[in-house]
């Protein structure tokens, strides 16, 4: 087995962060499309087809790569940051939205990470970015955002993204967490994990979270995001439609657009 290459970091930044990492002469590091900040010079960027874990297995081992990737949503291509020069050199990856970069050593947590399609930013090359298939009929049927995950495998650094504020909890054996599907943001590969239906006529109707939730056993670690990206835009959306202002100022919210020459 080919290790990934080893790469050093350092993030910077509190709600909007970005993630520096530094470059031995010849090493590289794989990035989404848009996650690029600044580079020194020296560094040389390649478009690859795929993650860049299978760039030598043929193309058959390409196809199938950007084929996982394209499941999840995510772009066909990455991008390859390579230190072409004798000296240590960095390139830096900006968070797409405010929140949270979370390093992970997956030498460290079982060589395998499982989390949200949208929360991967870059690792280091050879790290494989695969699909994980929940294969449990209520998962499949009702999981929303969990139903397909990305699958973080190598010895490598990762880095994902997560929105708000983040909480790293330790499952001890057979301990059960209730979580809403959008809130997680990764896990270790001993955590079992499943969606659950709220039962009761008054949560289906007036539940307004939802009628189903993520279930998480442990042992293991997870990681949860306070703010996911679908309840951001989600929130957004909703106060840019039509009437969107009627939460500020309750009653008054109408004499507002009234004064504001939006009331005709």
């Amino acid at each position: 087995m080919i290790s990934n290459h080893e790469i050093d970091y350092r993030i910077f930044g509190s709600e909007m962060q970005c993630v520096e990492i530094e470059l031995d002469p010849e090493e590289t590091v794989m990035a989404e499309p848009g996650s690029f900040m600044m580079m020194n010079d020296g560094i040389q960027m390649n478009t690859i087809f795929g993650d860049g874990s299978q760039q030598q297995g043929g193309i058959l081992g390409k196809l199938m790569s950007a084929g996982k990737r394209m499941l999840t949503g995510e772009s066909l291509f990455m991008t390859a940051f390579t230190n072409m020069e004798n000296g240590k050199r960095t390139v830096t990856f900006a968070a797409p939205y405010p929140g949270k970069i979370i390093p992970l050593d997956l030498s460290r947590m079982g060589n395998r990470i499982t989390c949200q399609k949208d929360a991967f930013l870059c690792a280091a090359k050879g790290v494989s970015i695969g699909i994980e298939f929940q294969k449990k009929l209520g998962t499949g049927l009702f999981g929303g955002e969990g139903f397909i995950m990305e699958k973080l495998e190598g010895d490598g650094m990762a880095f994902v993204h997560a929105g708000g504020h983040v909480e790293e909890r330790q499952l001890m054996p057979g301990e059960l967490l209730k979580i809403d599907t959008g809130c997680i943001v990764a896990f270790t590969k001993d955590v079992e994990y499943d969606i659950q239906f709220v039962g009761g006529i008054k949560n289906t109707l007036f539940g307004g979270e939802g009628v189903f939730f993520a279930t998480l056993r442990g042992p293991g670690k997870v990681w949860i995001q306070s703010l996911p990206i679908s309840r951001l835009a989600g929130r957004i959306m909703a106060y840019g439609s039509v009437g969107g202002r009627r939460e500020e100022g309750g009653i008054l919210g109408g004499l507002g657009n009234i004064l504001d020459g939006d009331g005709f």
